[in-house]
């Protein structure tokens, strides 16, 4: 299997599960919106709460539903995995588009991650597993563009992207640890009370 292969294999994985996320989320907030009294399946404790975070206006940052947004999304990055595992060659400027479609959904999920913990004081399980694919594959697409040079001056040869390649594993799991420990600070009175 060659790197363009195995990164096919995460993202079409990662795709999936972010697809079937954003459409059980899109589901929920449609029911809410059918009838005010619904409690989503999500909503376990204060804390654990998809309502109180469906009915917030961060929750539709651009006028309609964020999950809508995944809805649309996911299916890209599960076509381009799919594409990959088939051995397709895509073009640089293909490459260069699906990174600025991985970092605006990647800005996207650290503003509503912060908004979740800080703003809201809440988590959506949900929306926990759309971030927790978000992240890795904004990583790997990058990793690739950089090695490949598709974003310029970058290579395979570059030091930095030598090193970046070496710590991949590391460099996927800090951020990871980063919002477990956010979480365990911002709830910590909930979690031991």
């Amino acid at each position: 299997m060659t790197g363009d292969q195995r990164l096919g294999l995460g993202l079409a994985a990662g795709g999936g599960v972010g697809l079937v996320a954003a459409a059980v989320l899109l589901v929920e907030r449609f029911r809410l919106a059918d009838d005010p009294a619904y409690v989503a399946s999500c909503s376990v404790n204060p804390v654990l709460s998809c309502g109180s975070i469906m009915e917030s206006w961060q929750a539709a940052l651009l006028g309609f539903p964020n999950p809508v947004i995944g809805v649309a999304a996911f299916p890209v990055v599960i076509t381009t995995g799919m594409a990959l595992l088939s051995g397709a060659v895509l073009a640089r400027w293909f490459w260069q588009g699906l990174q600025v479609g991985v970092l605006t959904g990647l800005a996207l999920v650290g503003w509503l991650v912060f908004q979740s913990l800080y703003r809201i004081g809440a988590l959506c399980p949900y929306c926990m597993v759309v971030w927790s694919v978000v992240w890795p594959i904004a990583w790997y697409v990058t990793l690739r563009n950089l090695r490949s040079g598709a974003l310029g001056r970058w290579g395979a040869e570059s030091p930095v992207v030598a090193r970046a390649q070496e710590w991949h594993g590391l460099v996927t799991l800090l951020p990871y640890a980063a919002v477990m420990v956010a979480v365990l600070v911002r709830f910590w009175s909930f979690w031991t009370g």
